[in-house]
């Protein structure tokens, strides 16, 4: 909210490192449309460890600890939510699964954040009823173990109405163009976080949230690395630049430059691990192994020959053969039966 009032963060001085980032992503953005045509096995691969990744690192850094084994387990659906931690992380990987698949469906609205919100609750027992109805503080702990108030976010009175001015003015500034799209999201974060609209789960709101603007304004990068797992990585990094970025917030005098360096920069390094992994994969001995692998994953638990074939034009009858055997080897899928009436069973 403030730092779209009275087009603040149009006034914030651009330095040439950050046009140069900006145009960078700009860059990797063309490559990324030309690797989407190209190599689409390749990029459903990396989704899925990106949505697994992706679940179990923005959980982590809000010390919710799932396991990736039950993650995995909870994103095919195969099991139910056995504990809280499982059951906030089922949730969680609902709303990135929404998003995976509907991004441009939906309009950012104080109405679909309370949704999402009440969503990420869904499997628990908790009664979740909106904005948050108490104030609340963002707190840090010192080196003696006794905490201090590191923000103090706006109130719970201002909370409602000032979730839905922020979208309003996000908006308005996106549909008019009167900024870069990468710095107003940037930008439209900073003030969720420091609104801290909500009891808990903020952080991780405001990161689902990212991904969809991302995804809005045409950066899917984030469907094939995980962002979250970078943030994770860089966590000291994430909360510093929020901490620089709020200073003088409610003032409306605070700097967005340490914040946007900080987030431009996660979505870089995004863009450098997706065109690193999609050249390692496609230039490997095993890339063509590895899309077979991808195919036979897209088939019905029980399969055949010619069911793989199907799926993978071009790739030769010998290394299907090879490909199956590793599987095998592997125990992740068993045969049945022998000759072309053999079946092979998930």
């Amino acid at each position: 909210m403030k730092s779209f009032e009275y087009d603040y963060f149009l006034d914030q001085p651009i330095t040439q490192k950050l046009l140069m980032t900006v145009r960078t992503i700009g860059e990797f953005r063309g490559k990324e449309i030309l690797f989407k045509d190209q190599f689409p096995e390749v990029l459903q691969t990396l989704q899925k460890a990106a949505i697994i990744q992706s679940t179990e690192s923005s959980n982590r850094i809000e010390g919710i600890i799932v396991p990736e084994k039950r993650i995995r387990s909870l994103i095919a659906k195969n099991s139910k939510p056995q504990n809280r931690s499982e059951e906030e992380v089922a949730g969680y990987k609902d709303i990135l699964t929404e998003i995976h698949t509907n991004a441009r469906k939906y309009r950012l609205t104080s109405q679909l954040i309370l949704k999402w919100y009440k969503q990420l609750y869904r499997y628990t027992s908790e009664k979740v009823e909106g904005f948050k109805k108490e104030d609340n503080a963002i707190l840090e702990i010192l080196p003696n173990s006794r905490t201090a108030v590191r923000f103090q976010p706006l109130s719970a009175k201002s909370t409602p109405k000032a979730i839905e001015k922020l979208c309003d003015t996000f908006n308005k500034s996106i549909s008019q163009n009167k900024v870069e799209p990468l710095l107003a999201i940037a930008s439209f974060v900073l003030d969720f976080e420091c609104i801290h609209p909500f009891k808990d789960g903020n952080g991780r709101m405001g990161r689902l949230l990212t991904l969809l603007l991302l995804y809005q304004a045409g950066y899917e990068v984030g469907r094939f690395i995980s962002i979250e797992r970078i943030i994770e990585e860089s966590k000291e990094s994430y909360y510093d630049a929020l901490y620089k970025s709020s200073q003088k917030w409610h003032e409306c005098e605070h700097d967005l430059i340490p914040w946007w360096n900080y987030f431009l920069g996660t979505i870089i390094a995004a863009y450098k691990e997706f065109e690193q992994r999609v050249g390692k994969i496609t230039t490997t001995k095993g890339a063509k192994r590895e899309m077979v692998f991808a195919a036979i994953d897209k088939l019905p638990d029980e399969f055949s020959f010619s069911d793989v074939q199907r799926v993978s034009p071009g790739i030769s009858f010998s290394t299907l053969k090879r490909s199956l055997q590793e599987l095998k080897k592997k125990k992740l899928i068993k045969t049945v039966g022998k000759g072309r009436d053999a079946k092979y069973h998930k």
